[in-house]
Order: C-alpha cells, then structure tokens, then sequence
C-alpha cells in the first residue's frame, strides 16, 4: 500500500514512518517533488489537516494524509492551539516559539497543557479523520535536545524529563501524533485501495 504523507516537515515524516509496517510505504512532499507550500487558514486541526490532505489528492489524484498538530494552554484560553507552528510570527522557529509560549506563562501557576494531532486520510471514497491526545505541562525552561517544536519545553503526565529527554519509543507510545497514527494503521489494516 502506498500513501502520500502530505508535509515539508522531515522530522515529521521519520517519526511517522517509523511507526508504520512494512506494508505500507509512504512517500513526503519532496518524494513526489511537491514544493508548493499548503495555507492552513482554518481554526480547527481537522479543516487544516483536510485541506491538505485535498490538495494533494487532487493534485496526485492518489491516496494521501495529512496531519496538523497543536498545542494548547488552557491559561492562555487555548493558545497557542491551531497556530503553534506560527505563535511567534510569520518567521517563527521552534525557538522564537517556545521563548514566547514560556514569557506568557512566567507568572501563571497553572501550566497544564495538551498536545492533539489529527490525522485526515483522503481516499477515492472518503475523507477519515484520526485524533490522539496527550496531558502533560509545559516547563519552566527548555530541557532535552531531542524531538522538535515544542518538545524541550513539554512534560508529558506521569513523566518528569520533557518529550526533548525521552526516547523516541516512549515518545511515541505515549504521544498525541503516536496514538493517531496507531489509530490510522489499525484502520489501513482493513482497507485496499
């Protein structure tokens, strides 16, 4: 079986196809030379994730999925939620990102947060959507080197070393993108297209 993953991000794609069985092979954006960059204008994970994953059904006509991804502060009434990737501005970082999500919480006792993924599968037949979530709270300073966006500064719930200090078996056992791509991979199991 072989899918189009619809993303730039590479450290995206080596986490999810290395989830993935051997069955089934996923090609990024790059795989297929598709360059374009894709707006996600939408306020919600699941209209981003399914206008992307449109995109490139329609432009490859093939199988494909997309994800979007955010994290969310209840404190700072859900930010940086669906913006994540651009908290900090058009030229955001992973840095500019987490120094800017740590300045708002510098007074606030309360740093519960939450990472969601979801997952938009666009098919000849359907379009399906596939969610997991992770608790956790956000540190008081970066801490780990592995991972990427937010990781360093995110502490899953039942853990005390940020997703930046775990491996990345445990990372994506217990992760948000982990559990949603579990959840597409038990639904592939039963498909053929």
């Amino acid at each position: 079986m072989k899918l189009i993953f619809a993303t730039h991000n590479q450290n995206k794609f080596t986490e999810i196809k290395s989830q993935l069985p051997a069955n089934i092979e996923i090609l990024s954006l790059q795989d297929v030379a598709f360059s374009q960059e894709i707006p996600e204008p939408y306020l919600t994970l699941e209209e981003n994730a399914a206008t992307k994953a449109n995109t490139i059904f329609n432009f490859f006509k093939e199988a494909c999925f997309s994800d979007d991804t955010g994290l969310f502060v209840p404190a700072l009434n859900g930010a940086p939620g669906v913006h994540s990737a651009r908290y900090s501005g058009p030229e955001a970082t992973p840095n500019s990102n987490m120094v800017k999500l740590l300045k708002a919480l510098e007074n606030t006792k309360d740093r519960k947060a939450y990472f969601q993924t979801t997952i938009a599968l666009k098919t000849v037949s359907e379009i399906k959507y596939f969610t997991g979530k992770v608790h956790g709270s956000i540190a008081l300073s970066k801490k780990g080197i592995g991972g990427f966006g937010y990781d360093p500064i995110f502490i899953p719930e039942n853990y005390s070393e940020s997703f930046a200090e775990l491996p990345l078996e445990i990372k994506q056992k217990i992760g948000h993108r982990g559990k949603a791509i579990s959840a597409l991979i038990a639904y592939l199991k039963d498909l053929s297209f």
